[in-house]
């Protein structure tokens, strides 16, 4: 069998098979009567009986017959027929043969257009595979140092609140060490005059008037407690400094939040500029669990973000911190008729790094770290303002039913 194409030299054997061979030479046969044969281009016999006198017809599907049909019985006329409607049913077939050839190589060319195409599918998967995983891995990296640098400049503004802090406490135990140290220093001198009456004790009540005792006494009193009430009042400003670091604590606790406030109002009062009061309006609420040392933080923060707006202000003013249990958990409000913020700067205030200040007086991380730490508490915070007004930031920490 000749291989298929368009440009090949038909064959009889091709163009019909061995069924088709039957059918067809049946029903020459009955047309044709007698003997009957179908004879290929080399004269083989396909189908049929040829005899040797049989007559023989072309059968002619381009320009050289490709067979013969074969009859001894059949007239001219009818064998000439039968060989015309022969020649029709293979010239069908030949188109049907080319349309199928046709059909086969475009179905061929296309399933290797599809490979070729599913092979560059692959490759470009392949690379977009690889794309995707070093992207990722750059990101990951990428995230890895901005989380790592986040938590340096919160250390940082942690570190620069405690700074604010030792300067104040430092200054607050000043005072109390200063009246201290003079007091002791007089009444050392005291001390000596006292001393001095042991060589004069047979004067008597002129030595005692003399020395001046009367009065060393009673400024001795007067001295010891002072210098007693400068001891209490350093004991509480360590108390209160302890108490705002948590350093003793465990690391979550029952606790109850109005004595954070207390705590941390306790720590800066000493810090306060002229001009400004703190003032507490505390309502009994239940205890949570929560972390002491970060709620001080917070509320640290936004105690001192209202101190500067009522400063910045440049008028007398005040904080007012307060406290009220709900049905659903504690509302902690802390308000200042400070500066105030306008609507595009409420709009950015929990962005990290932006501040209203100017450079170098803040990182702008106070209450992006301040909502961090309420919403590590499952808490909410909102903040209201108006320029030249005020400024109110509500905290609500939800309690167990």
């Amino acid at each position: 069998m000749s291989e298929p194409g368009f440009d090949r030299e038909w064959q009889l054997a091709d163009l019909l098979d061995a069924a088709s061979l039957d059918r067809l030479g049946s029903g020459l046969a009955d047309l044709l009567g007698g003997a009957t044969a179908i004879v290929d281009g080399q004269g083989k016999v396909l189908w049929g009986v040829a005899p040797p006198q049989a007559r023989q017809e072309p059968l002619v599907v381009e320009l050289e017959p490709i067979g013969f049909v074969a009859s001894a019985d059949a007239g001219p006329a009818a064998l000439a027929g039968a060989a015309r409607l022969l020649t029709a049913v293979l010239r069908a077939q030949i188109r049907y043969k080319m349309a199928s050839t046709l059909h086969l190589e475009a179905v061929a060319e296309d399933f290797e257009t599809l490979k070729r195409n599913h092979a560059r599918l692959a490759e470009s998967e392949h690379r977009y595979k690889q794309l995707s995983a070093e992207l990722e891995k750059r990101v990951k990296s990428q995230v890895a140092q901005l989380e790592e640098r986040q938590q340096m400049l919160y250390q940082a503004e942690k570190l620069a609140s405690v700074g604010q802090l030792a300067a104040g406490m430092a200054h607050e135990i000043n005072n109390p060490l200063g009246f201290l140290r003079s007091n002791l220093s007089t009444f050392q001198t005291y001390l000596e005059a006292v001393a001095k009456l042991g060589g004069r004790l047979g004067e008597g009540e002129a030595a005692w008037q003399d020395l001046d005792l009367p009065f060393i006494v009673e400024d001795g009193r007067d001295l010891l407690a002072e210098s007693l009430k400068g001891i209490d009042r350093i004991a509480r400003i360590v108390s209160d400094l302890k108490s705002f670091s948590n350093v003793d604590r465990a690391s979550e606790e029952f606790t109850d939040v109005n004595s954070c406030l207390q705590h941390v109002a306790g720590v800066m009062a000493g810090q306060l500029p002229a001009g400004v009061e703190l003032r507490l309006d505390l309502l009994p609420v239940p205890g949570m669990v929560c972390l002491p040392g970060h709620l001080n933080q917070v509320f640290f923060s936004l105690i001192q973000n209202g101190i500067q707006a009522v400063r910045d202000s440049g008028r007398s003013g005040e904080v007012r911190v307060s406290s009220a249990a709900g049905d659903d958990g504690i509302t902690i409000r802390i308000h200042d008729n400070g500066v105030g913020m306008a609507s595009e700067q409420l709009d950015r205030a929990f962005e990290p790094f932006y501040t209203t200040r100017s450079v170098g007086a803040g990182a702008g991380l106070g209450l992006a770290t301040a909502r961090n730490i309420v919403l590590a508490h499952s808490g909410r915070i909102g903040l209201e303002s108006t320029p030249d007004v005020g400024t109110t930031v509500t905290l609500f920490f939800p309690t167990p039913k």
